[in-house]
C-alpha cells in the first residue's frame, strides 16, 4: 500500500476525494437547466454516451491494419493493463462494435439493433463485454461522463392516497430530467442545446415519462393548476446518476435459465405485490420496475448466451430494439434508452439463423464476429498477461515457450492453404508478419481464400486460449512438483499431447489433425532451438557488426556504381559480388531478386540516417539472420561437434561457455542445458554427417 495512505483516516479521505462532489447533493430543476445549457452532452442518450466513452480513454490509429485501436482495450488504463486485448482480428471486432455504437449515436439505424457478439468459446467476447461495463461505470463517475436523473418529493402533501413510505420516489427508469418537460417545451430546450453542442451527433429525446411518473405529474399539475414551475420547484430534486452493475443501475446483465423458470417479467418488470393492497391492481404505482430492461435504462443491457433463450422470450427484444419500448403485462408501453449487447456461440447462431420463425429477430441484430487471435506472437501475449496477473511460482519461462504454444493454437484455427508452395506453418508465419519483402506469399489472398471456405469466418473454430492457458498452468505446477524452476516448450508440448483428448470442447474428429499440428509445432521449435544453439556456439556481436558494415559499404557502392576501399590494401576496388552473395544466399534470395533486397536494406539504412540513428544490423531482422548464418558458416569448422554428441568428450569450460551464451539469449542455466542436449545433438549430427 502507498506509504502516504496507511490509516483509516487516510483511506477515508482518499475515498471521499474519489467520489463526485455532487453525488449525494440534491439540486433543483433550474440548476439542471443551467448545467445542461453549459454542457449539452449531459443530455446525451445511451449510444452517444457509450460512443464518447470509447474516445475518452484514448485512441490510436493503426495505419497498416486500417483500424482504430481503443486504449481501453489495447492498454486498459484504469486496471493498469490487466485486461488488455491482443490480435489484429480482435481489435478489428472492437473497432466494428464501436462503429455500430457511433452510427447509433448519429441515429443511422444501429441504435435500433442488438449488437450481437458472435464467436467461439474463449475468444474474449464475454471479457470485452465485461470491460465495456466496467469502463461505463468509471466514465459516469467522471465529469465528462456525468448524467442526472430526478426523484419525486413531498408527494403525500398533495396526493391523498399516497403511501407515506412513498413520500419520496426515485424516477423508476432513471430517466433524464429533461423528460419532465412536455414535448413542445422540451424541443425548445433541445434546439438550444444542439446550437451549442460540439459533437458529431445531435441531442434527441422524445421519450414519454414512465407510467408512475406520468401519474405523479398529472396529479401535481392538476393540484397546481397546470403550473409546471410549481410542480418541479416543490416536488422535483435532481440527483447525479452513476452506473453500477451491482446496484442494477444503468447496467444490467441477463442470462438464460431453465425454460420452466424463465419469465418475461424478468425483462420487463412485474406487479409490486406489496403495493397492491395500498394502490390497487391497475394503479401504475403498484408496478415494480425491476426488469432487466428497466434497470439497464440510460446505459447497457448485456445478454449472455442470448440465443439460448426460448423463441417466444426473444420477442421482447423485438420491441426493445426496434421500437425502443417494452410492454409489461397489464401495463402501457414504457420507453427505454440503452445499448443492447448480446453474446452467443456458433452452434446457437447456426440453429437460430436457419429458423424461419426467427427472421424478424435476426433482422434486428447486427452481428459482430469475435474470432480467435490468428497471430501467434499476439496469442503468446495473452498467456504472458495470464502469468503477469497470477501468483506464478519462481519459474523461468524459456525462450519460444509461449510463442510455440500460441503457434499451436493458431494452427488449429486457420484454414489449410490450397496446394501451392506454402505450408500451414508458413501461412501462420505470414499472418504473424514474418514475410520477406518480395515473397510470393500474399496474406490478403490467403485470408480471402480462407473466408471463401469457411461457413462464417476464419478463426471461429479451433483450440481456445483458455485451453492452452490451462495447460501452461498445469505444466508450471508439474515443473514445481518436480523441483524444476523453468518451463520449456518441450514440457508444454507434453501436456498438450496428454490432455487434448480430455478437453470437452475439442471434437473427437479433430484430434488426429490437432496431434499432427502439434508435431508441426515441435518441428518448428526444433529449428528455432537449433538456431539458438548455433548462435551460442559461434556468435560474435562485434563480428556481426563488422560484417554488417562491410556488407552495407559494398551494397552502397553497388547501387551507386562506385568503388569501395579494400580493408587490407586500402586500394579502391569494385564491390565484392562474391561476398554480397555469400550473405544473401543465407536468406535464399535468388540471383534475380538480389537487387530488390539490396535496395530494401539501402532504403532502411538511409531512413535511419535521416532519423539520426546509427547503423546496427541487429535492428534489421532479415539482415541480422543472414549475417548470423554466414558467421556460422565461417566459424563452424572450429567447433568440436563430436563433443556435443558425446558428453564424455565435452570439456566443462567449453560446455559452460556454451551455456553462458544461451543464458545471454534468455535461457535459464537449466533450460540452456536442456536445449543444448535437445538441439545440440541435432546440430552436431547434421554437421558431422555433412
Amino acid at each position: 500500500m502507498n506509504g502516504d495512505i496507511d490509516t483509516l483516516e487516510d483511506l477515508s479521505k482518499h475515498y471521499k476525494d474519489s467520489v463526485p462532489a455532487d453525488l449525494r447533493e440534491a439540486k433543483s430543476f433550474e440548476w439542471y437547466l443551467d448545467e445542461v445549457y453549459n454542457d449539452p452532452r449531459i443530455a446525451r442518450n445511451a449510444h452517444q454516451r457509450v460512443a464518447d466513452m470509447f474516445d475518452y480513454y484514448g485512441t490510436e490509429y493503426d495505419e497498416e491494419a486500417g483500424i482504430v485501436e481503443y486504449l481501453m482495450a489495447s492498454e486498459d488504463p484504469i486496471h493498469d493493463g490487466e485486461n488488455t486485448f491482443y490480435g489484429r482480428e480482435v481489435h478489428e471486432s472492437i473497432h466494428e462494435f464501436v462503429n455500430k455504437v457511433k452510427s447509433g449515436a448519429r441515429g443511422l439505424g444501429p441504435e435500433k439493433r442488438i449488437k450481437l457478439l458472435l464467436g467461439p468459446v474463449g475468444s474474449g467476447k464475454s471479457h470485452f463485454d465485461w470491460m465495456v461495463r466496467r469502463y461505463f461505470e468509471d466514465y459516469t463517475l467522471r465529469d465528462e461522463g456525468r448524467m442526472y436523473t430526478f426523484r419525486w418529493t413531498n408527494l403525500t402533501d398533495v396526493i391523498r392516497d399516497q403511501d407515506p413510505a412513498d413520500d419520496v420516489v426515485p424516477s423508476p427508469m432513471h430517466q433524464d430530467p429533461i423528460v419532465l418537460l412536455p414535448q413542445e417545451q422540451r424541443d425548445m430546450v433541445i434546439e438550444r442545446l444542439n446550437e451549442a453542442l460540439d459533437a458529431p451527433y445531435t441531442i434527441r429525446n422524445d421519450q414519454a415519462l414512465d407510467p408512475a411518473s406520468e401519474f405523479y405529474m398529472d396529479q401535481l399539475l392538476a393540484y397546481y393548476d397546470d403550473d409546471l414551475q410549481e410542480v418541479v420547484s416543490n416536488h422535483i430534486e435532481i440527483v447525479r446518476l452513476v452506473a453500477s452493475e451491482n446496484k442494477r443501475q444503468c447496467i444490467e446483465t441477463f442470462e438464460p435459465k431453465d425454460k420452466k423458470n424463465q419469465d418475461e417479467t424478468e425483462l420487463t418488470g412485474d406487479v409490486n405485490y406489496s403495493k397492491l393492497a395500498v394502490y390497487g391492481e391497475s394503479d401504475p404505482r403498484a408496478f415494480d420496475y425491476s426488469g432487466a430492461f428497466c434497470n439497464a435504462n440510460r446505459g447497457l443491457f448485456s445478454g449472455e448466451e442470448l440465443l439460448k433463450l426460448q423463441r417466444e422470450f426473444l420477442y421482447d427484444f423485438l420491441h426493445a430494439s426496434q421500437e425502443q419500448t417494452i410492454k409489461p403485462k397489464n401495463n402501457p408501453r414504457i420507453d427505454i434508452d440503452q445499448v443492447i449487447v448480446g453474446r452467443t456461440n456458433m452452434p446457437e447462431y447456426r440453429d437460430k439463423k436457419g429458423d424461419e420463425k426467427m427472421e424478424a429477430f435476426n433482422d434486428r441484430t447486427k452481428r459482430i464476429d469475435f474470432p480467435y487471435v490468428l497471430e501467434y506472437s499476439e496469442e503468446s501475449e495473452i498467456y504472458r498477461k495470464m502469468l503477469r496477473n497470477a501468483d506464478v511460482p519462481d519459474m523461468h519461462i524459456e525462450p519460444h515457450t509461449l510463442e510455440m504454444a500460441g503457434l499451436f493454437g493458431v494452427l488449429t484455427r486457420i484454414v489449410e492453404p490450397d496446394g501451392g508452395n506454402i505450408t500451414l506453418t508458413q501461412k501462420a508465419k505470414a499472418y504473424n508478419g514474418e514475410i520477406d519483402e518480395g515473397d510470393d506469399t500474399d496474406v490478403k489472398k490467403l485470408r480471402e481464400e480462407a473466408e471463401s471456405k469457411m461457413n462464417i469466418g476464419e478463426g471461429m473454430e479451433g483450440v481456445s486460449a483458455r485451453f492452452i492457458g490451462d495447460e501452461i498452468a498445469e505444466a508450471i505446477m508439474d515443473s514445481t512438483h518436480r523441483d524444476r524452476n523453468y518451463l520449456s516448450p518441450l514440457s508444454v508440448f507434453t501436456h498438450f499431447e496428454e490432455n487434448l483428448e480430455n478437453h470437452g470442447s475439442i471434437p473427437e474428429d479433430n484430434l488426429e489433425r490437432y496431434h499432427r499440428y502439434l508435431e508441426m509445432v515441435r518441428e518448428e521449435y526444433k529449428e528455432r532451438a537449433i538456431e539458438d544453439v548455433r548462435h551460442a556456439l559461434a556468435y560474435d556481436l562485434d563480428e556481426i557488426q563488422r560484417q554488417g558494415e562491410k556488407y552495407m559499404d559494398h551494397v552502397m557502392a553497388y547501387i551507386d556504381d562506385a568503388t569501395v576501399q579494400d580493408e587490407l590494401t586500402g586500394r579502391e576496388q569494385d564491390p565484392d559480388e562474391k561476398f554480397l552473395r555469400s550473405v544473401e544466399e543465407k536468406l535464399d534470395i535468388p540471383e534475380d531478386r538480389k537487387d530488390d533486397f539490396r535496395q530494401e536494406v539501402s532504403n532502411w539504412v538511409s531512413r535511419r540516417a535521416r532519423e539520426g540513428q546509427a547503423f546496427d544490423p541487429q535492428d534489421n531482422d532479415r539482415l541480422r539472420r543472414a549475417l548470423e548464418r554466414k558467421l556460422w558458416e565461417d566459424k563452424k569448422h572450429n567447433i568440436n561437434f563430436s563433443a556435443l554428441v558425446s558428453a564424455n568428450e565435452l570439456d566443462d569450460d567449453e560446455r559452460n561457455a556454451w551455456v553462458d551464451a544461451l543464458v545471454e539469449q534468455g535461457y535459464s542455466r537449466e533450460g540452456a542445458r536442456e536445449v543444448l542436449e535437445f538441439a545440440g545433438a541435432e546440430v552436431a549430427k547434421s554437421e558431422l554427417e555433412g
